[in-house]
């Protein structure tokens, strides 16, 4: 990683830091096994298409259905115990996985990852957010380094393992998560619980009430909707640019992305965090990722596409995709810390795992509901080069954007504090320019 990424890593407290790790270990343990799931189930299972697609729908809705829960929780027994049993419950979903032969099991491992997933994310946001106190939008931004690193290690590593054996896959998934589990009770801190006055159905009509939290969820709901793209539309984009280099292709837009984020987001966090209102930084990181989905088509319609399919005519043909997922990082790195670092200001310390329980409930939702419509529209067009699913997540991010500028002309949306320089901000400076203290 840079040097600034470094930097702004170690000067946060020993529990963001452990946390920001285990996002690294614990993405890559997710990725070692889920890009291969839908395999195994088909050829080693010999599982029908059907029903492998209600086990991996399963283990979505397990999920993002269940944000709200484990948010909740979290604000109510404290965000460690939460992440800790999270951990562990993940562990033992995989190594499920691993032992499993029958529908039942691989229905019930598929459930129990899924609710891992829903109970610690949330916390870990919780926690984050508030051991990072005004710094916030620096430490979510690592946040989102360390995430994507481990998402590109983890598919990698488990190309590897799954020539030995998909079982053996699992069980390493499943020794990282437990690994982690054993870390998390060892090192990372208790916290006092603030006191709740009232029950978890008072705290719920406090969050379902609040009318400008729910605008502004629904506003970001296209960022994870537009992030996940990476996965279906560009890559539906590359494999049919590349041809028999489709692999190779695919490889390339995450490695890019990758490397983006690892070079820059530290800094463009730390340019964008210097003015206390957050919401122009949003709708331009919101704006940024819904005209990248403009490049490939509109490269297709001025240049025509170009024949042959040798590796040099491919590699123009990919590129305008290339293009679009470095645009679409840009946009990720401008918006997603400042939209994590504001909904702790929405939530006041003591609601904050449900409040981001709520909002990734909402993302997690419409981005079901905007892939599957993407899907539909691109079977109806001409092909995922067509400007049919382009336009449509252009409109999207054109829209988010539209509605933050608005909220932020109303003054609905809570300002925040410049971010301070680290303590060895001058250290930095010196030798990589500026510095910046991540999904």
């Amino acid at each position: 990683m840079g040097v600034s990424t470094l930097a702004s890593f170690r000067s946060f407290p020993v529990s963001v830091r452990l946390l920001l790790a285990n996002h690294l270990a614990g993405n890559i343990g997710f990725y070692l096994l889920i890009p291969f799931l839908a395999d195994y189930l088909l050829s080693d299972l010999g599982l029908s298409a059907a029903v492998v697609g209600v086990v991996l729908s399963v283990r979505n809705l397990s999920q993002q259905g269940l944000f709200l829960v484990g948010g909740t929780v979290a604000d109510r027994i404290g965000p460690r115990g939460v992440i800790i049993t999270g951990a562990a419950i993940r562990a033992i979903g995989f190594a499920l996985f691993a032992v499993g032969g029958s529908v039942p099991v691989v229905l019930a491992a598929s459930v129990l990852t899924g609710f891992a997933g829903a109970l610690f994310n949330p916390a870990v946001r919780a926690y984050i957010a508030r051991d990072s106190a005004e710094r916030s939008a620096a430490a979510f931004a690592l946040f989102n380094v360390f995430g994507n690193v481990g998402s590109a290690v983890g598919p990698i590593l488990g190309t590897v393992l799954v020539a030995a054996g998909f079982r053996l896959t699992a069980l390493v998934s499943a020794g990282i998560f437990a690994g982690l589990t054993l870390a998390q009770v060892a090192f990372l801190p208790a916290r006092p619980v603030e006191h709740a006055d009232g029950g978890v159905l008072r705290d719920l009509r406090k969050v379902f009430s609040h009318r400008v939290f729910w605008a502004f969820s629904f506003a970001m709901m296209a960022n994870l909707a537009l992030q996940s793209q990476i996965y279906f539309l560009l890559t539906l984009q590359a494999q049919h640019a590349a041809g028999r280099y489709g692999a190779g292709a695919v490889a390339a837009l995450y490695a890019v992305e990758t490397v983006a984020m690892v070079l820059l987001q530290v800094r463009i966090t730390r340019w964008f965090g210097r003015r206390p209102a957050r919401g122009p930084a949003l709708a331009t990181g919101m704006a940024v990722m819904g005209a990248t989905f403009l490049i490939p088509p509109l490269t297709a319609s001025v240049l025509g596409v170009v024949a042959g399919d040798g590796l040099a005519p491919t590699v123009i043909r990919v590129l305008p995709t290339v293009a679009a997922v470095a645009g679409l990082a840009l946009g990720i790195m401008i918006a997603q810390p400042f939209a994590n670092e504001l909904i702790p200001r929405f939530s006041g310390p003591r609601l904050t795992g449900t409040y981001y329980g709520a909002y990734y409930l909402v993302a997690g939702v419409g981005t079901l509901v905007f892939t599957s419509l993407v899907g539909t529209v691109v079977d109806l067009s001409a092909g995922p080069l067509s400007w049919g699913p382009g336009s449509l997540c252009a409109a999207a991010g054109f829209l988010s954007a539209a509605g933050l500028l608005a909220l932020h002309r109303r003054g609905l949306l809570p300002a925040a504090e410049p971010d301070p320089p680290h303590p060895d901000t001058s250290v930095d400076l010196s030798t990589s320019g500026e510095r910046r203290s991540h999904r």
